[in-house]
């Protein structure tokens, strides 16, 4: 699945100086409409998460969470001309399915399955500036500052992981019509604080190693009127969680294992536009 959400994006990106030159010649003002919004989506996140420890897997939670993202967006003339400004703030609260095993016996990965509530909290907000580069295209790079939670109930003991993040990234945007805009983004940035809170269990958590982090978009955005617009989209998020420092507690040590988060997250929408 990752493979083919990478394969549209890139293949999204290329497609739009290629399509652009049969358009016609509104197609920046449709893209600046789709810029400037206020809108609500339904969403639905496929959760990939694998801890290991030298290679060996501990444990997977996996499945579709449900939820709902709400978004602003603006592209106006304030400093650089086409400045681009957008935040986004996305909830999920669903199941995971939980696969993994018993500490202390001999029982290996798969020896537990169980399914685990799971409540994931994100926060993002953007500058860019837009350049035009014909008629019907246009590209947008940006900054990206953002947070991400994600509430894991483990039945005797629940985990919170947090982290904060930042990136650079593109924006690229084709008038495929008056009414339908293209758009495909990649960003590629820096997981900074990661860390573990735990309760329930004598080991209460700390610091994790940060990592690189890749998010990859597409989306298609119809105007029925020029104030109101329905959208669909697609986002691939990527990055670990390095291993705790070992902390002793009594005649025990805990620590967090290494691990791996993949985000899928499908969205269809409304927004007023303006």
């Amino acid at each position: 699945m990752n493979k083919s959400i990478i394969s549209l994006c890139i293949f999204s990106l290329l497609q739009i100086p290629c399509a652009a030159f049969s358009q016609s010649s509104t197609g920046i003002a449709s893209i600046k409409n789709t810029n400037n919004a206020i809108g609500i989506q339904a969403i639905s996140t496929y959760v990939d998460y694998t801890e290991t420890v030298g290679g060996t897997t501990l444990d997977t939670e996996r499945g579709y969470v449900p939820g709902f993202a709400l978004n602003v967006s603006f592209m106006q003339d304030w400093l650089l001309g086409n400045d681009y400004l957008a935040a986004t703030y996305s909830q999920n609260n669903g199941n995971t399915n939980y696969t993994g095993s018993y500490i202390r016996n001999s029982q290996g990965y798969g020896s537990v399955k169980r399914t685990n509530p799971a409540v994931l909290t994100d926060f993002s907000l953007r500058y860019g500036k837009g350049f035009v580069l014909n008629d019907q295209v246009m590209a947008t790079p940006f900054i990206e500052l953002g947070s991400h939670q994600w509430k894991r109930n483990l039945g005797s003991y629940q985990e919170t992981y947090t982290n904060g993040y930042y990136g650079l990234g593109l924006l690229g945007q084709l008038a495929m019509t008056n009414a339908f805009v293209l758009s495909a983004s990649a960003m590629v940035g820096k997981t900074v604080n990661s860390n573990i809170s735990i309760t329930g269990s004598p080991y209460t958590g700390g610091d994790l190693g940060n990592s690189t982090i890749y998010r990859l978009g597409v989306s298609v955005d119809y105007a029925f009127t020029k104030s109101l617009h329905g959208n669909i989209g697609l986002d691939y998020t990527s990055f670990s969680y390095g291993q705790s420092t070992p902390t002793r507690v009594g005649s025990s040590v805990y620590y967090e294992p290494s691990s791996t988060s993949k985000y899928t997250t499908y969205k269809i929408g409304l927004s007023y536009n303006f």
